[in-house]
């Protein structure tokens, strides 16, 4: 008699993950065809998946146990297209900063991982927060200085910003109001100018978030789900500054964003005036993309922020 006992099936996506992605153009396909595809992965690749994990919004992912018994865990993105650059980022990062991948499906886009124990993340680290900061920009770095240049089979900021541009001046026009107009040009134009004045070009997390730094065993903090690009590294720390210990519940939120500038900025290596402005181009993006999906709420506090970070830059 075999005495492996059988595979248990995957369990359905979170209730965020089926909500978010049936809305999406190919999304109830996706979903309808996922359970089969979970089915082929962990059958190929000898895993037994435990339930999935409830953060994230676009894809299945969950611990697994490996056939030779260790622990990783799998994801499977719905097709998109920040997601198109994850397995490359990983490779080129082979763990410094970042989980390691150890598989990749090419088709599906499906990702074999190193599993972060015990996992808690940045955004609950707890202590002060210069100290919080502190160790998520040492991790940045090590993003950086492990995938410096251009790379192969990554997009450009360059190209991404370009695009970004035109789009965010249409919605200000849309939106006549939310921001004073000569502020929202003047994001547009940094999307614009910003990319081609680097000084020195890496592989961007791309979206780290307090939330996307993981506490781990084999390093103090480890990255996960990367939007990675090539390009300007001052493109990256936006999420994190604006996040730990967010500057805007501040007395006087000038006086902690431009202390928090100067101390990420003195870990990482680069100019807090740059950092500010690349801040600022991306929260006036962000808020009016929030608008157009009917956020307000959300838009009003990116504006805010904005507006802070026009003034700290200088702007």
């Amino acid at each position: 008699m075999d005495p492996t006992p059988p595979r248990p099936r995957p369990a359905p996506p979170p209730a965020r993950v089926r909500a978010t992605v049936a809305t999406l153009p190919g999304g109830p396909a996706w979903l309808a065809e996922l359970p089969a595809l979970l089915e082929r992965l962990c059958a190929e690749w000898g895993l037994r998946p435990d339930r999935p994990f409830d953060g994230g919004s676009c894809s299945w992912t969950a611990p697994v146990t490996t056939a030779e018994g260790g622990r990783a865990v799998i994801k499977v993105p719905f097709p998109h297209r920040e997601a198109r650059g994850e397995a490359t980022g990983l490779r080129l990062w082979d763990g410094a900063g970042a989980v390691r991948l150890y598989r990749a499906d090419e088709d599906s886009g499906a990702l074999l991982i190193e599993l972060c124990a015990p996992g808690d993340p940045l955004s609950d680290a707890g202590g002060r927060p210069e100290e919080t900061l502190t160790a998520g920009a040492a991790t940045l770095r090590s993003l950086w200085e492990h995938a410096p240049g251009e790379r192969p089979g990554l997009e450009r900021i360059d190209d991404v910003a370009a695009e970004w541009a035109p789009l965010l001046r249409e919605r200000a026009h849309r939106h006549r109001g939310l921001l004073d107009g000569a502020l929202a040009e003047h994001a547009a134009g940094l999307l614009e100018t910003l990319p081609a004045t680097a000084a020195r070009r890496v592989v961007v997390h791309g979206d780290f978030n307090p939330g996307n730094v993981l506490r781990a065993r084999r390093a103090p903090w480890l990255a996960i789900d990367p939007k990675p690009m090539s390009g300007d590294p001052c493109y990256d720390p936006w999420p994190l500054l604006m996040q730990i210990d967010p500057p805007m519940g501040a007395a006087d939120p000038g006086r902690r964003l431009r202390s928090r500038l100067a101390l990420v900025a003195d870990v990482l290596g680069q100019p807090a005036e740059r950092i500010a402005a690349w801040a600022f181009a991306r929260s006036t993006e962000s808020a009016y993309e929030l608008l157009d999906r009917g956020l307000g709420d959300a838009a009003e506090e990116e504006i805010t922020a904005a507006r802070a970070l026009a003034r700290t830059a200088g702007v």
